[in-house]
Order: C-alpha cells, then sequence, then structure tokens
C-alpha cells in the first residue's frame, strides 16, 4: 500500500494541550489551557488525504436521544469493589480508560489482572505492549498465577498495524501498554511528542467508539504528576485514573481524575503483593493494625478520602 505525500512544515506547539502556533510565543494562548511554558518549534507533516490509516467505517445515523436504549451500555463488572468503585460500577461498551502512573507503580500488573479476570470469563482480550516483550510479560504472566488463555499479545508500536490487528481480532478488551510508545508512519515527530501521542490517542478511541470495545491506556507521568504528552488526550478519553504510591510501604491508591459515567470522589486502595494487586476493602483497620493501645502521644483523626471516610493514627513527641 502506498502512503500519500507529507507536507512538511514547522510550527511551535504547546507542550500541554497541543496548542499549534505559526510563530512562538512565551505562553499558550488556548483558553483552556494557558500553560506558562513557551511552545516548542516542532516539525509537523500532513498527508495529502486525512483518511489514511484509519479504519473505515459506515456513518452513524441520526438519532433522537429519547429514542436510545440505555441497556445496550449496560457495564461489565470487574472482580472486587476498589475497581468498580473507581470505575462508576465497571466498564462501558466502547469507553476508553486512561491509565497512569510512575514507574513501577504497578500500572502493567493491574492490567494484566483485569485481562485475566475478562478472559476468565470467555471474553478474549487483545493486550498491546510497546514496551514489553511476549515472554517478559509471561513471566510477570506466571509470577500472578495466571496461565494466560485469552489473553493474547501483539508486541508493536505501528499504531496502524495495532488498529488492523484490533479490526481483525475483534476482542471483547483492547489494553495498550503504553501510549507514549505508540507512533504514526504520517507523522515526522518522534513516539511520546505531542502530535503523536494526539494522533496515536484519537485513532484508538475512534476505533473503541465504532467497535463498541472499551480500551484501556497507560500512560506515564511527569515530575509533577501530571499524564506526560498533550493535555488533549485527556479530554478526549472518558476517563482518566491514576495509581499512586506512598514513599513507604506497599499499598496503592486509585483515583479518578475524571470519569464521564461515574463520580469523581471515589478512590480505591489496594496492597501490592506477591500475587498483584490485592484490593484492602477496610484501610482503617490495616492502618490501624500496628498501633499500640492508649500510647502516649498518639491520637485518631478521622480524615475523608473523596467519598470514603478513613481512620489515621497522629504521633506527637511529647517531654
Amino acid at each position: 500500500m502506498t502512503r500519500p505525500k507529507e507536507r512538511q512544515r514547522t510550527a511551535f506547539v504547546c507542550q500541554d494541550c497541543g496548542y499549534e502556533s505559526a510563530k512562538w510565543m512565551g505562553f499558550c494562548p488556548a483558553p483552556a489551557c494557558r500553560a506558562g511554558q513557551p511552545l516548542v518549534e516542532t516539525n509537523v507533516s500532513r498527508p495529502d488525504s486525512p483518511s489514511s490509516g484509519w479504519v473505515a467505517v459506515q456513518s452513524e445515523p441520526v438519532q433522537e436521544l429519547a429514542n436510545l436504549d440505555p441497556k445496550g451500555q449496560e457495564r461489565v463488572q470487574l472482580p472486587g469493589q476498589e475497581l468498580n468503585r473507581v470505575l462508576g460500577g465497571g466498564i462501558v461498551a466502547g469507553s476508553v480508560v486512561l491509565l497512569a502512573g510512575e514507574p513501577g507503580v504497578g500500572k502493567s500488573t493491574l492490567l494484566l489482572q483485569i485481562a485475566q479476570y475478562m478472559s476468565s470469563r470467555g471474553q478474549p482480550v487483545l493486550y498491546v505492549s510497546g514496551e514489553e516483550s511476549p515472554h517478559q510479560i509471561k513471566l510477570r504472566s506466571d509470577r500472578l498465577g495466571f496461565p494466560g488463555q485469552g489473553v493474547f499479545i501483539l508486541s508493536e508500536t505501528d499504531v496502524d498495524r495495532v488498529v488492523e490487528k484490533l479490526e481483525e481480532w475483534r476482542p471483547a478488551l483492547a489494553i495498550v501498554d503504553s501510549i507514549q510508545t505508540l507512533y504514526c508512519q504520517d507523522l515526522s515527530s518522534g513516539p511520546g511528542s505531542v502530535a503523536q501521542v494526539r494522533e496515536t490517542g484519537l485513532r484508538l478511541i475512534r476505533w473503541a467508539k465504532a467497535r463498541h470495545v472499551p480500551v484501556f491506556l497507560a500512560g506515564h507521568v511527569t515530575k509533577d504528576g501530571s499524564v506526560a504528552g498533550p493535555r488533549v488526550l485527556e479530554h478526549m478519553v472518558d476517563a482518566v485514573i491514576y495509581l499512586e504510591s506512598q514513599e513507604f510501604g506497599a499499598f496503592r491508591i486509585l483515583r479518578s481524575a475524571k470519569n464521564r459515567f461515574g463520580s469523581t470522589a471515589e478512590v480505591g486502595v489496594f496492597e501490592m503483593t506477591g500475587q498483584g494487586l490485592v484490593e484492602v476493602s477496610d484501610p482503617s483497620q490495616v492502618l490501624l493494625s500496628q498501633r499500640q493501645e492508649r500510647a502516649i502521644g498518639s491520637a485518631l483523626a478521622p480524615v475523608l478520602e473523596g467519598t470514603r471516610p478513613l481512620l489515621l493514627e497522629i504521633q506527637a513527641l511529647t517531654s
């Protein structure tokens, strides 16, 4: 297949929202962004045919809102209450969820556990990995005690080939680990750039909506804890959830920063073990398990984490 010719040009791009300008600016003028960082000069290419690399789908008819059946968007319940709570009650068909977190926090482990549960229900999962080889994923799967039936691994970073395989296999769930490793051949910039993350994310979202298949995207975070790449990616997806770790300890907090199908005030608590992430249904009991009764300089304080009350121990040195 011959790709269309590209038109090369240079533009100044905001690293937060992807805003493009023909001239340099010291800040982003987009009203929804207003980033205080200067625009970065970037080589931008545009194919002559905007349809290159897109899945051919029939246009959807115009429908009246009152005639739509909400039962067609039933949620798929996941194991345990913690993950379902953060997602708003389960996975919605055709939804795209961005799971972000620091390196080593457990994003890939959580995604593999979700794949394990879906495949155990007889629903095939296509796991697209741009960071690990299939054998490395198999080693992690064996550590979790998961045989791997029903989970198919694709080691690929070309988003067009990824969409082709998704169209060919039509899985019940698609997982991409990670969105920053994918690239589009129609663009000259490298993987992880503003243009690449925006375009690859848009193509995956378009496929998910057209085929009504949920997609999970793993995303990197920057030093300040925000998702790496353009902020427009967070606007495009249906949900953005963060997996956070403590400085000490094996606890993980799952927070929702955006959710079109549920509340963003919910949090989930997990513990990282040798068998993967295990949900903690009563965090207060775990946090106070080693507390000494009537200890001098110690007090209990209730705090609200989202909509969830927790009991914490406050210690102070006394003389």
